[in-house]
C-alpha cells in the first residue's frame, strides 16, 4: 500500500479490502495446512504431549497470545488440558542464552531442556526466515529450533507470511499468510490461532 492517500478513508478502505482478499486466499490456499495443524495439536492433546511456541518481535507477542489461548480457551471441565509453554517469556533465561550461547540458540537451548518425543513445536515468523537486516538474516533462531525439533522426534508447525521463507519448507506443516505486508500478516496469524483453538475446544468437548 504505497499510494499517496489524500485522506484516511481511502487508506482504511484499501487496507481492509486487502485484508478481505488475503483471507479469501488463505481459505483456498492454506485450508489444508490449517486442518493438518489442528489434527497435530489434537493428537498432542490426546497423548498428553507438550507444545512449545515462540517467535521474535511482534511474533513473540503472538506466541504469548497463542500460548494463553491454547492453555486457557480449550479447557473443558472433566477433560485433560493442554500442556503449552511460550519460550519467549522468561527474560532472565532468554537473555542468559543470548549472552552465553548467542541469539541463534535462544530457542533450541530451551527445547533441549524440555522437549520430548512426540511433542509439538510451533514457530511464528512474518517472513519465515527470508530477508535480513542489520543483525543479519531474520529468524535464524526459529529455524534452528525447528530443525532440532525435526531431528529429535517432535512435530513442527510454522506460521509464516510473504512467500513462507525457509520455514515453509522446514516445518512439517506451515500455514503461510499469502500477503507481502507485516501489518496484514501479524493480525491474520492471530486470526488463525483463534480459529485453531476454537476448533480444538469443540473437538475436545466431543471427545
Amino acid at each position: 500500500m504505497n499510494k499517496n492517500y489524500q485522506d484516511n478513508k481511502g487508506y482504511i478502505n484499501d487496507f481492509l479490502s486487502e485484508t478481505k482478499d488475503t483471507i479469501n486466499r488463505l481459505i483456498t490456499e492454506e485450508g489444508k495446512n490449517i486442518d493438518k495443524a489442528i489434527e497435530i495439536l489434537f493428537d498432542a492433546w490426546k497423548n498428553s504431549k507438550s507444545v512449545y511456541i515462540f517467535g521474535n518481535g511482534g511474533s513473540a507477542s503472538n506466541a504469548s497470545h497463542f500460548t494463553c489461548d491454547l492453555a486457557k480457551c480449550t479447557i473443558i471441565s472433566g477433560k485433560s488440558r493442554f500442556k503449552v509453554v511460550s519460550l519467549n517469556e522468561n527474560n532472565a533465561l532468554f537473555t542468559a542464552h543470548v549472552n552465553d550461547d548467542g541469539w541463534e540458540n535462544v530457542y533450541v537451548e530451551q527445547l533441549m531442556n524440555h522437549m520430548n518425543n512426540g511433542d509439538v513445536v510451533i514457530a511464528i515468523s512474518v517472513h519465515g526466515g527470508s530477508g535480513k537486516d542489520r543483525a543479519g538474516a531474520w529468524s535464524q533462531n526459529l529455524l534452528k529450533a525447528i530443525d532440532y525439533a525435526n531431528q529429535n522426534g517432535a512435530r513442527t508447525i510454522g506460521l509464516s507470511g510473504f512467500d513462507g521463507g525457509a520455514l515453509k519448507n522446514l516445518a512439517n506443516v506451515c500455514i503461510t499468510i499469502p500477503k507481502d505486508s507485516t501489518p496484514h500478516v501479524e493480525p491474520l496469524h492471530t486470526l488463525v490461532h483463534h480459529l485453531i483453538c476454537d476448533r480444538l475446544r469443540q473437538k475436545i468437548m466431543s471427545e
